[in-house]
């Protein structure tokens, strides 16, 4: 009989970083749980294409990750789907400039839940089935959460809440799950676009000189939930091009 497949849970999985890690992971042999909050054009696109290289290998699961009643339920239709959670990977995030003077409680609120409170919960949801599985967490962070700029210092503050919270929780759920985050720095340029001269600037604060890709990302997040890392956990990654020792 063959094994059966090892499970991962993915937030904000559509597009962008997420969809990377989804490709990477279904690449490695996992079947996915997919969630997404608004991307369901992208989401579609995506598992139609996963499909069509292993059918029955993806589960799409909608939800606003700031309703919390929504986080124990992701990890319930994931089990009650597929039968076992090996892993989660906490790649949501909720991003938008909050400048000293206009920020409000509203935006704390919200970059909070989903940056923040969203992967905690979701985590304790999951935690039996990934002790039961020896499983792993990778929670996808920000360099902002140590470089903050002076328009995100609410995001970075919930950026540098999930660092804490994934330390917290490698020692909660220790021996039996691994719980590591991942710290981008420029991988792709904001939807909405970002200057040139901005984008110079960011470029020469990083060694290596040029935007990083998404598979950079990818790529340590399959590492981070493998094998070949069975004896890491509390740990942050850098994938920043050198950027957070400038």
């Amino acid at each position: 009989m063959s094994m059966p497949r090892r499970v991962v849970l993915i937030t904000g999985a559509a597009r962008r970083i997420g969809a990377a890690i989804a490709r990477r992971l279904h690449a490695d042999g996992y079947d996915l749980a997919l969630h997404y909050r608004g991307s369901a054009v992208d989401m579609r696109s995506l598992v139609g294409e996963l499909e069509a290289a292993r059918a029955g290998s993806t589960l799409m699961l909608q939800a606003d990750l700031a309703v919390f009643d929504r986080l124990p339920e992701l990890v319930a239709k994931t089990v009650g789907h597929y039968g076992r959670l090996d892993a989660l990977v906490n790649n949501a995030s909720t991003f938008y400039p909050t400048p000293m003077g206009t920020a409000t409680p509203a935006q704390w609120e919200e970059l909070f839940a989903v940056n923040a409170r969203a992967p905690f919960f979701l985590a304790q949801a999951a935690a039996p089935h990934l002790r039961a599985a020896d499983g792993a967490i990778v929670n996808i962070a920000d360099i902002y959460a140590d470089k903050p700029r002076e328009d995100l210092a609410i995001y970075a503050a919930s950026k540098a809440a999930l660092l804490a919270v994934s330390r917290g929780l490698a020692v909660s759920l220790a021996p039996e799950v691994r719980v590591n985050a991942v710290s981008p720095g420029a991988i792709l340029w904001p939807d909405g676009g970002i200057d040139d001269d901005v984008q110079a600037g960011l470029l020469a604060q990083t060694p290596l000189g040029r935007i990083g890709d998404p598979g950079d990302i990818a790529g340590t997040v399959a590492w981070l939930l493998g094998d070949a890392a069975s004896y890491v956990t509390g740990q942050v990654i850098r994938v920043d091009g050198g950027r957070g020792i400038g």
